[in-house]
């Protein structure tokens, strides 16, 4: 089965990002996988404060996960999978497509601010020539109602 690869986070355009792949997951008979990536940087602390810090991450991925999988089972009926990561994200993401051959698609949520789409949209247009599958990039400020006619 092909798969949908979206990164969690904590941006706005996330949200479209999640939309689109289940939307273009249950027209096409596809699966959704969900990547989060914890950033090492949020590890360097003393062993034992590090250890809790990571815990914590992980609890928040999970409960951030279950909002996004209660909608997309219930209103797509699409059964997303999670993969949290720890590592930089750009090379975790590359890392997570090699390991899943079943990721056909890479889809990204694109920011709207004067800050630029973002960090991962602008790295992984970058190398788009180089990569293995498709990457799909939504526009943050898309409406419901377009992600679902374009969908």
């Amino acid at each position: 089965m092909r798969k949908f690869l979206v990164v969690l986070d904590d941006s706005r355009e996330c949200l479209n990002a999640m939309r689109f792949a289940a939307m273009r997951a249950a027209r096409t008979g596809g699966g959704v996988e969900i990547l989060a990536v914890i950033p090492p940087e949020d590890f360097n602390h003393w062993v034992g404060v590090g250890e809790i810090m990571r815990q914590e991450a992980r609890e928040r991925i999970v409960a951030h996960f279950e909002v996004f999988a209660k909608w997309m089972r219930d209103k797509q009926g699409v059964d997303p999978e999670l993969v949290i990561r720890e590592g930089e994200p750009v090379p975790e993401i590359l890392a997570q497509v090699k390991d899943d051959p079943e990721v056909g698609v890479l889809v990204l949520g694109a920011g709207t601010g004067k800050q630029g789409p973002g960090p991962l949209v602008t790295e992984l247009t970058r190398q788009s020539g180089t990569l293995p599958m498709p990457v799909t990039i939504v526009p943050g400020e898309m409406t419901k109602e377009r992600l679902e006619a374009v969908s």
